[in-house]
């Protein structure tokens, strides 16, 4: 018989290089919905391997494995260090995402770092990894995957947000689960307000001094990704190609830029979620107070926040529980998300009991 309860490690590194999330998770085996963070923190990234993870984009084969080794013993060592700090005693599983690289699924390609057989070895615990791959050759966008979390986990609310480096979102429609990643938010804030010695713009504070680009707005908004229908998803090198020249050839001034783009993101959002009231937003871009409340401006809506662990650990909570339903022999990825060929139990578990 299956135990009542399962122990998880999830591990999230978001595409804005903000750092690696690590969540201990218990979960009831026989109700999903019966979850518990014991344990959750954040390490941040020192500048060397900032440089690493940004530039790895720019690899040859031969280096990106070498940096997918290492980054693989990395995350093994830092669970290490969290089960040591915390002083955890039991650990069923590790859940991994690792660090996206390179993802265009219209290409077949998709690849996130961090070698699960690596984390293993330097654990001796079983790992569940590599979760978008399988998704991306049945056809599928291999992302969102958070959103069979928000379907058995949050069903209590009408619209789930993430607020990352990309702003996604999943809901029910007609009794399927549908979900897309809506605009870029942090991935380009945080570029910007880079360039003026910061990480991040506090609460949004810089941006609220700047003033509105109309025409940089107008074209933002008229992005072709805007009008493609679900499922559809976003990666770095979109923005590359089609965000970053845009702003570079229309403006100068960084809190403009960054006024600009949280009223892009504000719009974007807001064509989704409406004005429910029924709204669970995660994600470190809750903390841009400004963003905040011009969605709340343009909703004409309250935005309730979750606690602090849920907006901050959302993500590396579902990974663990992707990890769960895989090892379960459960779906953890939904066609109607995804547009792949069928549902299905997605991830690499390493080693095979």
């Amino acid at each position: 018989m299956q135990n009542e309860f399962r122990y998880a490690i999830g591990l999230m590194s978001g595409t804005s290089l903000d750092g690696l999330d690590l969540v201990y998770v218990k979960f009831n085996n026989f109700d999903y919905k019966d979850f518990q963070i014991i344990h959750a923190e954040t390490k941040a990234y020192n500048t060397n391997l900032k440089s690493i993870l940004s530039n790895a984009i720019r690899l040859n084969k031969k280096k990106l494995q070498e940096v997918n080794d290492d980054y693989g013993v990395y995350l093994g060592k830092c669970v290490n260090e969290f089960i040591e700090k915390f002083n955890i005693e039991t650990v069923d599983f590790i859940a991994s995402h690792g660090h996206t690289v390179f993802h265009q699924p219209d290409k077949g390609i998709t690849l996130q770092i961090g070698n699960g057989e690596k984390i293993a070895e330097e654990t001796n615990i079983q790992v569940v990894y590599d979760f978008r791959t399988q998704d991306v050759n049945l056809g599928g966008q291999g992302a969102p995957l958070v959103p069979i979390g928000d379907k058995l986990l949050f069903n209590e609310y009408d619209f789930c947000v993430n607020l990352g480096g990309f702003a996604n979102v999943s809901f029910e429609n007609d009794k399927e689960r549908i979900a897309f990643d809506i605009c870029p938010v942090n991935i380009v804030l945080n570029f910007y307000v880079r360039k003026l010695g910061f990480d991040y713009d506090n609460n949004g504070k810089i941006a609220s001094k700047g003033k509105i680009n109309s025409d940089l707005l107008n074209k933002l908004n008229a992005l072709d990704f805007y009008k493609k229908i679900p499922p559809k998803s976003l990666g770095l090198e979109w923005v590359q190609e089609k965000v970053f020249p845009l702003i570079d050839d229309l403006e100068k001034d960084i809190p403009t830029i960054l006024k600009t783009f949280v009223k892009h993101s504000a719009i974007q959002i807001s064509k989704v979620i409406k004005s429910s009231n029924r709204v669970l937003i995660t994600g470190g871009g809750v903390y841009n107070t400004f963003l905040i409340q011009e969605i709340e401006n343009i909703t004409q809506t309250k935005i309730h926040l979750a606690s602090k662990n849920l907006i901050e650990y959302k993500e590396a909570l579902i990974f663990a529980f992707l990890g769960l339903l895989k090892l379960n022999g459960e779906v953890n990825c939904l066609k109607s998300v995804t547009g792949a060929s069928e549902d299905h139990s997605s991830g690499v578990v390493f080693p095979i009991n």
